[in-house]
């Protein structure tokens, strides 16, 4: 009995550990995200809420005004290449 809790363990485990543990960071391209945070706050996006990596640009939610925003912002040259607002 005791092998069978042992392999739901190692079960669990495995199911919680790949699903954030083994999954990549990622690549350190660009400028570093403190500066593309700055540049965005001097745009007068504030506060950020969220920042995330998908297909190679910046996902961030941020607010400009009263607005809840959704930007994409390349991580090279920090331009925001897509505002929209997030719902």
């Amino acid at each position: 009995m005791r092998s069978k809790s042992f392999f739901v363990f190692l079960l669990a485990m495995f199911m919680v550990l790949g699903s954030s543990s083994f999954a990549s960071p990622p690549a350190a391209v660009g400028k570093p995200l403190s500066q593309i945070i700055k540049l965005l706050e001097d745009q007068g996006y504030r506060p950020i809420v969220d920042v995330s990596m998908d297909d190679g640009l910046w996902e961030i939610e941020a607010y400009k005004g009263n607005e809840k925003r959704e930007l994409k912002v390349n991580p090279d040259s920090g331009e925001v290449v897509s505002d929209r607002p997030d719902d």
